[in-house]
């Protein structure tokens, strides 16, 4: 149950309430009543009275607001750990993916799979996740490439929310490549999508955003268009994988289009870049899929600054380019690889991951009113989060004023 008068005492906030800095807030106190952020500040400045019901001693740990994954492709099944070696000997990702590999073979085992199996496979990869101070997480469909097959993955994202207390928000990824049996018929795919697929995800509730693969090896700009065009009238928001592996100006879709995100995008360019800034979108990075196709061309981050864009981390959770449950480690690459700072690298999986699912109002800071989505680390400063990694300093967490790790109090 929510902890009606939850007092944590003896931290350190990282508050994240501040553009460009950790909000720090030193030898201080927070309250939590009824799931929400009640009060927080100086423990000196402790009001009397408080509603105190139970209370946590930080032992001068930090506080943060609870990491959110905000790109996950969490629920599949089989391995692709082949392809790891295929292109450790010379294969490339697109030549992979031609060759019937890459996605499709995914989708092959994941068609198989009962919704039992899905949610048997996915657990632990949550729960590893979890244990690192995830409070809040995207998962998206996209390996069934079927109606009925999407579906049961829309259904297992939903149940893992519900098992694991964490916040999971869905994303309907029916346009994520083309299925065997339409090889050849991209638009005619494109047509089951709009017509049949999602108008059924709707229909079951099972859908909180529409997301599409725009990319040589995916989708076109009009056929993305078309599918962000039918998102669009059943009222529901959009996000893009753009610009991986080429500039097909899918940012600038995205844009167009007022996406809660462009994600990926190591190609896109500085007018696509321009185009999300005026539109409000969230740059998301994914330094695991960058790494593990060891891509050479670095996401645009000094343009996504000069343009005020915010920039997001995350793991990109999946079997074949980025198969890591550690969104510690992202932090840690994200400044490695992209040269974000730590704190640019904290906010990016807090404040900027919750604006990339459209929950920036409700979680990804400390702050009165918002969510009790918290996490608790045993580090000196919170940039050890990025510099340290291969390690898990995450003491405690809570979503909603609810305990999800550490011992109980």
């Amino acid at each position: 149950m929510n902890r009606d008068g939850l007092l944590i005492r003896k931290v350190h906030l990282a508050t994240l309430d501040e553009a460009g800095g950790w909000g720090e807030l030193r030898d201080a106190a927070l309250l939590v009543q009824a799931g929400r952020i009640a009060w927080l500040g100086p423990e000196a400045q402790l009001p009397d009275g408080l509603p105190v019901t139970d209370e946590v001693d930080g032992q001068g740990g930090w506080l943060t607001p609870g990491l959110i994954d905000c790109h996950t492709h969490l629920v599949w099944a089989g391995s692709r750990s082949a392809e790891f070696e295929q292109r450790l000997q010379g294969a490339s990702y697109e030549e992979i993916a031609r060759a019937g590999g890459g996605i499709v073979s995914t989708v092959r085992a994941t068609r198989a799979a009962d919704e039992a199996a899905l949610l048997a496979a996915s657990r632990p990869r949550l729960e590893a996740l979890k244990r690192e101070g995830v409070t809040t997480l995207e998962i998206k469909s996209g390996y069934g490439l079927d109606t009925e097959t999407e579906l049961r993955l829309l259904r297992v994202a939903r149940r893992l929310g519900e098992e694991s207390g964490v916040r999971v928000r869905t994303s309907f990824l029916a346009a994520h490549a083309l299925p065997p049996e339409f090889r050849g018929r991209a638009d005619d795919y494109i047509d089951l999508v709009v017509d049949e697929m999602l108008p059924a995800a709707c229909r079951e509730g099972l859908a909180d955003a529409v997301d599409a693969f725009c990319e040589g090896i995916g989708f076109s700009p009009a056929q993305t268009r078309r599918v962000f065009e039918a998102a669009r009238a059943r009222g529901l928001p959009v996000k893009l994988h753009a610009d991986q592996r080429s500039d097909l100006g899918g940012a600038a879709l995205a844009a167009e289009f007022g996406a809660l995100s462009a994600d990926h995008i190591e190609y896109s360019s500085e007018a696509s870049i321009a185009a999300m800034a005026r539109a409000g979108t969230t740059a998301v990075l994914l330094p695991g899929a960058f790494y593990c196709l060891r891509e050479t061309t670095l996401p645009p981050v000094d343009a996504l600054r000069r343009h005020g864009v915010p920039i997001a981390l995350s793991t990109d959770c999946n079997p074949g380019t980025s198969p890591c449950t550690s969104l510690l480690l992202m932090l840690h690459m994200g400044c490695t690889l992209f040269r974000l700072t730590p704190a640019e690298a904290l906010a990016g999986v807090t404040r900027h991951a919750a604006r990339a699912l459209g929950l920036q109002d409700e979680c990804g800071r400390l702050r009165s009113g918002l969510a009790a989505d918290l996490a608790l680390w045993a580090v000196d400063h919170p940039r050890d989060l990025a510099c340290r990694f291969g390690f898990n300093p995450c003491v405690a967490s809570w979503a909603g004023g609810r305990r999800l790790t550490g011992p109980a109090t």
